[in-house]
């Protein structure tokens, strides 16, 4: 992924809608990377395996959607 490429914001709502569940649906982290690759791949991004598991992670210890917003970017490239 290059460097300058910047993934689009996502709209607040379904940022938590996206954190809301993986925090309280009870998923493992390999059910909860596959949750975060399917919303970015719903939204035309590919995503770095490495990153998603870092950001699901991430999300465990507490993350704010400003911090998701940045962790989806490290994890999403534009296919």
């Amino acid at each position: 992924m290059a460097g300058e490429t910047r993934i689009e914001k996502f709209p607040v709502t379904e940022l938590a809608g996206l954190r809301t569940e993986l925090l309280q649906s009870g998923m493992d982290s390999w059910q909860a990377a596959e949750l975060v690759t399917t919303f970015l791949s719903g939204r035309g991004y590919g995503a770095d395996p490495e990153g998603v598991r870092n950001l699901v992670q991430r999300l465990e210890g507490g993350c704010s959607l400003e911090c998701m917003q940045q962790e989806l970017e490290r994890a999403a490239y534009v296919m």
